[in-house]
């Protein structure tokens, strides 16, 4: 049977309570944001806890809140979102948790808990340049190994540092800087003089 969402938010509060920064239903959904330095046992106590068992992290990404409400944002920069299910109690949950410090932006890792983390917190490392603490192999799985930056950033611009061709002479792939010149384009509108009026 499944759990209803007041049933489970209370049941979150009263197990991990002291890890809790708030929970919100929203759209029919429960969502629980955690604070950093707790994540590792409260992400446990959720996998573990008899009346929870989130069994299954079904996703997990990065997120870059430096534009967010067009840049109305005041809190910290990087988050990282975990989606995890209940089989048992056929539940669905929402975890975030804000990284601390915006120039490193970090996380414990959840590898040990759900082993299919493993790839998700490389991509958001890759993507976004969050560290998971306590990552077995945290390492670029999208990008170049020599790649700078972190492509999913709202400061990354959109053309990238540099780019790559094939050179005829060297007869290998080689990395030069960017050779396009950002522009921004305006759609031009055009009407006629009377467009719309009544036909």
């Amino acid at each position: 049977m499944a759990l209803s969402l007041d049933t489970l938010s209370t049941c979150l509060q009263n197990t991990i309570g002291d890890a809790l920064v708030k929970t919100e239903i929203r759209l029919g959904e429960l969502t629980l944001e955690l604070r950093p330095g707790a994540l590792a046992q409260a992400m446990q106590t959720l996998h573990d806890h008899p009346e929870l068992r989130f069994s299954q992290l079904t996703d997990l990404c990065g997120m870059d809140y430096s534009s967010y409400k067009d840049g109305a944002w005041e809190g910290p920069r990087f988050a990282v979102v975990y989606h995890l299910l209940s089989i048992e109690h056929n539940a669905r949950l929402r975890v975030r948790v804000f990284c601390a410090d915006d120039a490193l932006p970090m996380a414990s890792s959840v590898t040990g808990i759900w082993p299919s983390a493993n790839w998700f917190e490389r991509e958001a490392f890759d993507l976004y340049g969050i560290v998971f603490d306590g990552h077995p192999d945290l390492r670029r799985i999208l990008t170049d190994y020599g790649f700078v930056g972190h492509p999913f950033r709202k400061d990354f611009p959109l053309s990238g540092h540099v780019e790559m061709r094939y050179d005829p002479v060297q007869r290998r792939v080689i990395y030069q800087p960017v050779s396009i010149e950002p522009r921004e384009i305006t759609p031009r509108i055009v009407r006629e003089e009377h467009y719309g009026e009544g036909r």
